[in-house]
């Protein structure tokens, strides 16, 4: 349901439900999270006015009702009720509401390349694609960590919904990487098209980050940015090269399927002894 999109203050009304202070619900769609202060997001899917949560928790079910600008919620677990709560629009503004999302997305982007990055460094043979991957790595494990931060800094923290979109999308980089040619020219040609991802989705963010008011985000943000920059005229500067290891591995197979011998061929070699 669409009005139920946004961030949400939950508040204690009764029952068993454990005090509830700082804790929000975020819904967009069919799905969302109910957040804990120093936690991470528990999901749920939004099937009406129920909040339907996953499994390992799938037998909880919170239960909503319009009351006004408000909704009062039923905490359920195996259909039966055991607190009852209030849920309020968030004072925090939409501006600040998107930021969230924005900085949300660039972690689970993060995690992504992280993935990706194991992947090529596996499949990589030229050593100094080798090298400049794994300096990159090493890079983009500090800028989730950066992402983290600024999350916190927000009383926010990272996605577990998109933690998971992260992982598979990271894993199906990998997959669609080892299926292509496993040419250095390739190997290079993933890993600068993922840099420049990385530089619009970082351009965005310093500069929703500069609208928010948020100076600190914005900083990091441009930070990250000039790395990703680096990086990708680092892999610039070696495609000359891989593109020539590339042509020079693809000679070499064409060269050693031309002369493999035939079962013909064996044949007139062994008649000829």
């Amino acid at each position: 349901m669409a009005e139920l999109d946004g961030v949400w203050d939950v508040r204690r009304l009764s029952g068993a439900l454990p005090p509830l202070t700082g804790v929000r619900k975020r819904i967009d769609g069919a799905s969302g999270e109910t957040v804990v202060p120093g936690g991470r997001g528990v999901p749920f899917d939004v099937r009406g006015l129920e909040l339907r949560y996953r499994a390992p928790l799938a037998f909880l079910v919170d239960v909503l009702e319009p009351r006004g600008d408000a909704y009062h919620g039923r905490a359920t677990a195996f259909g039966r009720t055991y607190g009852e709560f209030e849920l309020r629009r968030s004072a925090v503004d939409a501006t600040e509401t998107d930021l969230i999302r924005h900085i949300d997305e660039a972690h689970a982007l993060e995690q992504t390349v992280a993935r990706m990055l194991d992947g090529l460094i596996r499949s990589a043979t030229d050593q100094e694609l080798v090298d400049r991957l794994r300096q990159h790595k090493v890079e983009t494990q500090r800028h989730e960590s950066l992402m983290r931060g600024r999350l916190e800094a927000h009383g926010a923290q990272p996605s577990a919904l998109r933690d998971l979109a992260a992982e598979a999308g990271g894993a199906g980089f990998v997959l669609f990487a080892r299926v292509q040619p496993d040419t250095p020219g390739k190997l290079a040609t993933h890993a600068y098209s993922y840099e420049h991802l990385e530089l619009a989705a970082y351009e965005l963010l310093a500069r929703l980050a500069e609208l928010a008011g948020d100076h600190e985000t914005g900083v990091v943000a441009h930070r990250i940015r000039g790395e990703e920059a680096a990086m990708a005229a680092r892999l610039e500067a070696i495609f000359a090269r891989t593109a020539s290891a590339s042509l020079t591995r693809a000679h070499a197979t064409i060269r050693a399927r031309a002369w493999r011998p035939t079962s013909t061929t064996r044949t007139r070699w062994s008649s000829r002894r």
